[in-house]
């Protein structure tokens, strides 16, 4: 069995900082980490593998990013995973999450003979959700979204309990398929030391847009329908009545009119 995770590197969610003339995130000189989310479509990833007979199952972590997205790769193979690969090309600069998926999808066919694909619910930098399904629509598989619990595999079908608003619903999945899954389905493990020094000594395979076979315009920002059109900072204007009590007669001042404004506002 082959399960695939694609994973982000993001940055520090109070350290997010936007271009206003490209209206594209600014990613250098901030401190990156993998997309907290991601964590726990690695720790169920991880979990199924574990889950299989030993040397049955690889998972492998594929990310698109510059250079130094490497650590997010190297950090899920400290926690268990086989390999990793990263794509890594400055066409694919300021992609959205249709051109984000049409490279993701166009590296997970490249790799064959996938059986799953699993994928955190969102990012934190874009916040859309939209990449696992889009990688699902580009490779014309099944997908299941919002995935709390994954109760096991059976004969070429994956079981999962999809978490709604009023509650759990259960569906049964044919392979290969992609797969969202929130925080409830496992709990990310901690990198282990000997994991450390594992993923630091690997070799990790990088594809560019030529390794691919690519067009350039349906990358970056080129192959994206979506713009951000203007970035700005709203301004916030509240209009306020101070009361300054130093005494006795202007704290019965003050009390009154406390209770003058609950009153015309029916509080009280």
């Amino acid at each position: 069995m082959r399960i695939i995770v694609p994973i982000k590197q993001v940055p520090e969610t109070s350290a997010v900082r936007m271009d206003e003339k490209t209206g594209t995130m600014i990613r250098d000189g901030v401190e990156a980490i993998v997309n907290p989310l991601d964590l726990y479509a690695i720790e169920a990833a991880l979990l199924l593998k574990a889950s299989q007979p030993e040397g049955q199952c690889e998972v492998i972590a594929v990310s698109m990013g510059p250079p130094k997205a490497q650590s997010a790769i190297r950090e899920a193979m400290s926690m268990g995973f086989d390999s990793g690969v990263l794509l890594s090309d400055k066409k694919f600069a300021g992609a959205d999450t249709w051109a984000t998926s049409y490279v993701l999808a166009a590296a997970i066919k490249k790799l064959g003979d996938v059986d799953l694909i699993i994928c955190g619910e969102r990012a934190t930098d874009g916040d859309t959700g939209q990449v696992g399904p889009g990688i699902a629509a580009w490779l014309d598989l099944p997908v299941g979204s919002y995935v709390g619990k994954i109760d096991g595999l059976t004969d070429g079908r994956i079981n999962v309990q999809r978490l709604l608003e009023d509650g759990h619903e259960g569906l049964e999945v044919q392979l290969p398929a992609v797969l969202t899954v929130v925080k409830e389905v496992a709990d990310p493990r901690l990198p282990t030391l000997r994991g450390k020094q594992r993923a630091r000594k690997a070799e990790l395979t990088t594809w560019n847009a030529d390794d691919l076979n690519l067009p350039d315009e349906n990358l970056g920002l080129n192959g994206s329908p979506t713009r951000v059109v203007k970035i700005f900072r709203p301004s916030v204007t509240r209009e306020c009545e101070k009361l300054i009590a130093t005494d006795d007669q202007s704290i019965n001042t003050a009390a009154d009119r406390v209770l003058e404004f609950l009153q015309e506002r029916e509080l009280v």
